[in-house]
């Protein structure tokens, strides 16, 4: 059974950041691939400055044509709003009953609030969890620390963020060394974050 871990994220836009730990994790842990799965909507994200689904997904597919081991996923685009991650992962194992062992992948600071997810109970007991570092403010609760399921990955911490480049590229200034190739050709001819 192939070992997929999943790496949420509005990706808007997908950065070198992104691959590089997705990369990381998918070459120096037992994971098979990493899908980058999109999401339409965030509950903890208003929705103002989001580019459409398909503008991401498309920026994801040409960040990731390059790495086999890597793939965009649409497979919240057709899910209810708000995604939840829990829904999300029901969904998954429903469509590839037994083809996928499916993990999630997530960084530090995001770990710090799983506690406030929507029955992270049930995602803890049925998938594992890969933690990449952040530097972030904040304690990782106690049920957390030495958890079998949450396996901390020695990625290099990225300190990149898409509000950063967005807002940057918003002010005119170059942001190309940021973004995978392909993607900064596609913001550029679609005129995008402007």
């Amino acid at each position: 059974m192939k070992k997929v871990g999943l790496y949420f994220g509005t990706f808007n836009p997908i950065h070198i950041g992104h691959l590089i730990i997705a990369n990381h994790i998918v070459e120096f842990s037992d994971l098979d691939e990493v899908w980058f799965v999109i999401t339409p909507q965030s509950p903890f994200k208003t929705k103002q400055s989001l580019l459409d689904n398909n503008h991401r997904y498309q920026m994801v597919f040409e960040a990731t044509e390059e790495y086999p081991k890597l793939k965009p996923s649409n497979i919240e685009f057709n899910l209810p709003q708000p995604n939840y991650t829990v829904h999300t992962l029901a969904h998954l194992l429903d469509k590839y009953l037994k083809q996928y062992d499916f993990s999630l992948i997530m960084g530090e600071d995001n770990l710090k609030g799983l506690h406030k997810w929507k029955n992270y109970e049930v995602i803890l007991e049925n998938h594992s969890i890969y933690v990449y570092p952040r530097i972030s403010a904040g304690e990782i609760e106690h049920q957390f620390k030495n958890h079998k399921k949450i396996k901390p990955v020695d990625a290099p911490i990225m300190e990149i963020s898409s509000t950063f480049i967005r807002k940057q590229h918003k002010l005119g200034k170059n942001i190309k060394p940021l973004l995978p190739n392909t993607v900064w050709k596609y913001i550029d001819e679609m005129n995008f974050y402007k």
